[in-house]
């Protein structure tokens, strides 16, 4: 997933569009790491929008729409993967898969970075300003509007610089992702607004973030673990901190390189780096539901009792001894 196209100097460093991990091998680590993490992020979403405690509570908004972000990678942007891998080339070649295939790799992922640092920045609100939220028009202009706005900005701005932007797009069906090069990148401050504010800053904010909560947690941890309100706020302390752990490990050395390219670092510096973590970047997708897992016990353990049950039903086939009688004659002639 590139984000760091953003002139046409940018695109020379991707003359080899590929990392040096052979396809097969790339095949199959996504084919096996895809399928448990569609299920599970399909168990999550199910289970916070069926489940009436777990649709009310605000900590969990963020995290269903950032879930519903991710599927579309998942479920398209992987697929065009394996298409792409089992044929040596986009399948079918026509310039309406590939602009699909840009709109969701740039703009889904886009939208995890950008939702991310917003989960965040809205964890301090929940946690030390929740009378912000007591009410409905506090939970509206505090929760529901920035969520709002966030989305409707992504998806207005994907959908028309890939689809409705007046430029000419150079498709390359012989390399995945059709060669990363949509024409708005190169298109005016499009592909700079983009690299900087849907990648850099969501990430460093994210960061920031996550490291000041910690350290107002720390400052306050006295007074609130002799309160109810510290237990309930632990769970939610403890789920941003392992998905931004997950989220900034990986993600960070992109941005930063990107950032030095945007400062004046020749395009063709760490060039193959930047593809391994382009590459890396989708196990981000791939991990995220199963860390949100972790922090529901209830749905965990209900896939467990699932999973047992069917155990339980498999029959169990065992062999049978039948015994035989034999009549012995009581006069046996000799």
């Amino acid at each position: 997933m590139s984000f760091g196209n953003s002139s046409d100097t940018d695109s020379e460093s991707f003359n080899f569009p590929e990392v040096s991990i052979p396809r097969p091998v790339r095949f199959w680590l996504m084919l096996l790491f895809n399928i448990p993490s569609i299920v599970c992020s399909f168990c999550l979403i199910i289970h916070i929008l069926m489940n009436r405690t777990q649709r009310h509570a605000l900590h969990n908004h963020t995290i269903l729409v950032i879930l519903i972000f991710n599927l579309p990678v998942q479920l398209i942007d992987i697929t065009f993967y394996l298409i792409f891998f089992s044929y040596g080339s986009i399948q079918p070649s026509q310039p309406i898969v590939c602009l699909i295939w840009w709109f969701v790799d740039y703009g889904c992922y886009a939208g995890e970075l950008v939702l991310m640092a917003w989960l965040a920045v809205e964890r301090h609100i929940l946690i030390f300003h929740d009378r912000l939220v007591l009410n409905r028009r506090g939970r509206f202009l505090f929760h529901y509007l920035p969520l709002i706005i966030l989305v409707t900005y992504l998806l207005l701005f994907y959908l028309i610089v890939i689809f409705f932007l007046p430029c000419e797009n150079d498709y390359l069906y012989t390399v995945p992702v059709c060669g990363e090069s949509p024409c708005y990148e190169s298109y005016g401050i499009l592909g700079v607004w983009e690299s900087i504010v849907h990648t850099i800053m969501p990430v460093l904010l994210e960061g920031i973030a996550s490291i000041a909560l910690i350290l107002r947690v720390q400052m306050q941890k006295r007074r609130l673990r002799q309160s109810n309100q510290w237990r309930k706020q632990r769970r939610m302390i403890i789920q941003l901190l392992l998905v931004t752990a997950l989220n900034i490990g990986i993600d960070i050395p992109g941005s930063m390189l990107l950032l030095a390219h945007l400062c004046g670092l020749p395009a063709d510096y760490a060039a193959e780096a930047q593809l391994y973590i382009f590459f890396l970047e989708y196990f981000v997708v791939f991990l995220f539901p199963f860390i949100l897992l972790s922090q529901f016990s209830d749905l965990r353990k209900t896939i467990k009792e699932k999973i047992m049950g069917v155990v339980r039903r498999q029959p169990h086939h065992t062999a049978t001894v039948k015994h035989t009688r034999r009549d012995i004659a009581m006069n046996r002639l000799a």
